[in-house]
């Protein structure tokens, strides 16, 4: 099923969404990956604030490659989601509605997503070019030692994504598998 949702979150959006369907993403998003989600994790045990409004917000897992003349980005295709499980289920404690990414969750984050009534939206690899342009604006907010892994606060307008894990915890990847098998 095709949906057209906005930013931010809210729970009565998330509860909306089940595993499948295509989201159509409008409104602001923030980009942090490995080095950006060690940082965070870090400075929280040390009790300082998350660097941007974290609640009822989605992190896009992105490092995209430096914009071109007349870009507002360049390419902003998604990175691998597994490389954040580590941090991802003090994100979601903290507010974190939703995840774009690629590729599977360990079993401790789709608790969390259940727990905190969280969304992990895929986005297609390899078609960064493309997604980019649904980017509007992309501003550095913080970290920008960090380079293309500084978090960025970015304004997107009908960003496609793929609801992977919703918030019962049911897995396409897992549904799609049993499903092809099903119809062979």
């Amino acid at each position: 099923m095709e949906k057209y949702i906005k930013t931010p979150l809210t729970e009565d959006i998330t509860k909306s969404l089940k595993a499948g369907d295509y989201v159509y993403i409008t409104g602001v998003i923030y980009s942090a990956r490995d080095a950006a989600h060690k940082r965070i994790y870090e400075s929280v045990l040390e009790g300082k604030e998350i660097p941007f409004p974290i609640k009822d917000n989605i992190v896009y897992y992105l490092g995209p490659t430096p914009e071109r003349e007349g870009q507002v980005i360049g390419s902003a295709g998604p990175t691998t989601s597994s490389r954040m499980d580590k941090y991802t289920p003090m994100l979601l404690q903290k507010g974190m509605k939703g995840m774009i990414g690629k590729g599977k969750r360990s079993s401790e984050v789709i608790e969390e997503i259940k727990k905190e009534k969280g969304i992990y939206f895929a986005a297609v690899g390899g078609a960064g070019a493309l997604l980019s342009k649904k980017i509007i604006s992309s501003k550095i907010i913080a970290y920008e030692d960090l380079g293309t892994e500084a978090i960025r606060e970015m304004y997107v307008e009908n960003f496609p994504a793929i609801v992977v894990i919703d918030t019962e915890g049911n897995n396409l990847y897992d549904t799609a598998i049993v499903e092809y098998k099903n119809n062979r």
